[in-house]
């Protein structure tokens, strides 16, 4: 997988321009908003489709139940607010209301992790793949970029249970294709038998430029685009550990139950190998902007570079 050029897009807008392709296509669609409908990109489809779209204003916690209600009645709802308060405020409800049932809720909560960056602590979900993983019957999408966002929002129409998908803000390149995404499977991006990097989000093409750095240096390098945290593809990262021997794990979310958990959980029971988790320690998100915060939180290129270098002296 390679970058198209310069051509960059946020998540978010990959996912607004997927509603206005469900809309057209899917006559049970409807959007609900809690308030930041522009932000996520609902506004298209309000402004396309208006009969099928409802605001509910600073209240997630109803946004969800009413979800959970048009689900009940054959519709295909996609709630939107941002991250932080789609897995914070309205946890309960999307346990109990939507997952204990296993409803056809689709999730979306945009502005994860510190790219959001001057919006500062109170906006920045860092922890929203942990409390959203640990649910039954739930899927949890982080897209690369804007296409996958795109074809995530579209797969998830027809899944039967929850999914939560996490959007950014920022716009980050547009990645080629080299296989079909698909929800749940891992995306192999560059081959390599000397360590392992898994990754998702916006530090996908992190993770890709410091495989390149290290392959300057004579370190070939496999790099995985582990879009779906949950449910996880074991035997993508079974095989990593057989047959590089090392993983690093990079994610813009804290490192305690989020896409670096899931993948040690999975190695420590089937292949133990040496691992490193990369990710927010026990902090939380300061305001600035998103190349400060990725410097000030150790998530650059360079920074990979180097915690890949010292786990290679454990292998």
């Amino acid at each position: 997988m390679k970058e198209k050029g310069a051509e960059r897009e946020a998540t978010r807008d990959g996912f607004g321009k997927a509603l206005l392709d469900l809309g057209r296509t899917n006559k049970d669609v409807v959007v609900l908003s809690a308030d930041l409908t522009e932000s996520v990109r609902a506004n298209w489809f309000k402004e396309k489709y208006p009969e099928r779209f409802i605001s509910h204003g600073v209240a997630e916690q109803d946004m969800i139940c009413a979800a959970a209600g048009l689900a009940l009645s054959g519709k295909i709802p996609f709630a939107c607010t941002f991250g932080a308060f789609a897995s914070g405020r309205a946890w309960d409800q999307v346990r109990v209301s939507v997952a204990y049932m296993n409803l056809n809720v689709n999730i979306i909560g945009s502005h994860g992790g510190i790219s959001v960056g001057e919006d500062g602590a109170t906006h920045q979900a860092l922890e929203e793949i942990a409390l959203m993983r640990i649910i039954p019957n739930m899927t949890v999408v982080v897209p690369a970029d804007s296409e996958e966002a795109n074809l995530a929002t579209l797969q998830a129409a027809d899944i039967p249970g929850p999914v939560y998908i996490r959007l950014g803000r920022v716009k980050v390149p547009i990645l080629k294709r080299t296989s079909e995404f698909k929800i749940g499977k891992a995306d192999v991006v560059t081959e390599g038998n000397d360590a392992t990097i898994v990754a998702c989000g916006h530090l996908v093409t992190s993770a890709i430029e410091a495989a390149e750095v290290l392959k300057s240096k004579g370190i070939n390098i496999r790099v995985i685009n582990l879009h779906t945290p949950c449910p996880i593809d074991k035997e993508t990262i079974i095989n990593a550990a057989e047959e590089t021997g090392a993983i690093l794990t990079v994610e813009e979310h804290t490192v305690y139950g989020g896409l670096g958990s899931a993948v040690a959980e999975v190695i420590v029971q089937e292949k133990p190998c040496p691992m490193k988790l990369m990710g927010i320690k026990g902090k939380f998100g300061v305001s600035g902007a998103p190349d400060e915060l990725y410097e000030h939180f150790g998530l650059r290129v360079d920074d990979i570079v180097r915690e890949m270098e010292d786990l290679l002296k454990r292998k």
